[in-house]
């Protein structure tokens, strides 16, 4: 065999996240030769255990991930640490790695998530999965009923106030980038009916003692006590690839993301969008969903476009 014909592959995903190795283990047992290139950043990697998950609840993602490696490499999928820089359409599609290897698909699944931009405030990323959270999904349970602070980046902060308000009946919500006039008379009604307090000005930093959260300092220099606080992270899409695949976007209230079809088929014939490639709100179940659902597309697709080459 050629080092032309070992670089030629059925499908390349590009992303080994719950959703990229959820479509390889589709394609691997339908017998596709799938290569999953993988950065090694998931989005999730801060966080000690994930949630929600019908049968994985609790697990920690780094085993989550390490089970998924091992089970595509039962059915012959091919997994490559690296990064690709770049996706070109030719006949098929040719994929270009930061280690300089050329590799040819014919289909090609973008699972490259996002990456989480956290507030310049001094504590803020130190904590971030720890006492520092952004999802009350994926971690309400486990600090229900402590003193919860939310940290206010924009009007749209209001939102997760009242959301995380179900775990616990002590939140403040501190206004920091926020000028109150911002707040409408529903927010206010609504805080107000949590039992929410909202603390004007700007948040200077977090009081850290004996490596736990207790408290948030203000600029003023008065100190709330809290035990956890919560933060909306600015979402940023990784789908420079599909821009430079000229795949079309849209503007969403979390980002740009590409325009897909049910299965996550984009703009681009022969390119697929999964898990937070293609939305903010893809949890780890739903981006497993997602990558099944686009994987057993792409294996159909593939058999009917050989067969017909027959006809």
């Amino acid at each position: 065999m050629t080092e032309q014909d070992h670089e030629q592959y059925e499908v390349i995903v590009i992303g080994g996240g719950a959703a990229g190795l959820s479509a390889a283990l589709v394609l691997g047992r339908a017998r596709r030769r799938t290569l999953v290139v993988d950065a090694g950043e998931p989005r999730n990697a801060p966080a000690a255990h994930m949630q929600g998950y019908l049968s994985r609840d609790g697990m920690p993602p780094a085993e989550f991930l390490a089970v998924g490696r091992e089970e595509i490499a039962r059915y012959g999928v091919e997994l490559v640490r690296d990064r690709a820089v770049n996706v070109e359409r030719g006949a098929g599609f040719v994929v270009t790695l930061a280690g300089g290897r050329h590799l040819h698909a014919r289909r090609v699944i973008i699972a490259t998530g996002l990456k989480d931009e956290l507030p310049e405030v001094p504590g803020v990323a130190e904590r971030f999965g720890r006492d520092v959270l952004h999802c009350p999904y994926c971690h309400g349970w486990e600090v229900r009923d402590q003193a919860f602070g939310v940290l206010a980046t924009t009007p749209q902060s209001v939102h997760q106030a009242l959301m995380v308000s179900q775990w616990s009946k002590d939140v403040t919500f501190f206004l920091h980038e926020v000028p109150e006039s911002d707040l409408t008379d529903d927010d206010l009604r609504r805080l107000a009916a949590a039992g929410v307090k909202v603390v004007p000005g700007a948040v200077a930093g977090l009081v850290i003692e004996e490596d736990r959260l207790t408290g948030v300092r203000l600029a003023d220099g008065t100190v709330q006590a809290r035990e956890v606080v919560f933060v909306a992270p600015r979402a940023v899409p990784q789908t420079g690839l599909l821009e430079k695949l000229d795949a079309e976007m849209q503007e969403t209230p979390f980002g740009t993301y590409p325009v897909v079809d049910p299965t996550g088929l984009t703009s681009v014939p022969g390119v697929w969008a999964v898990g937070n490639a293609m939305g903010f709100s893809e949890q780890v179940i739903n981006a497993a969903a997602g990558g099944y659902r686009a994987g057993a597309f792409i294996n159909g697709e593939l058999l009917f476009a050989d067969l017909d080459k027959t006809l």
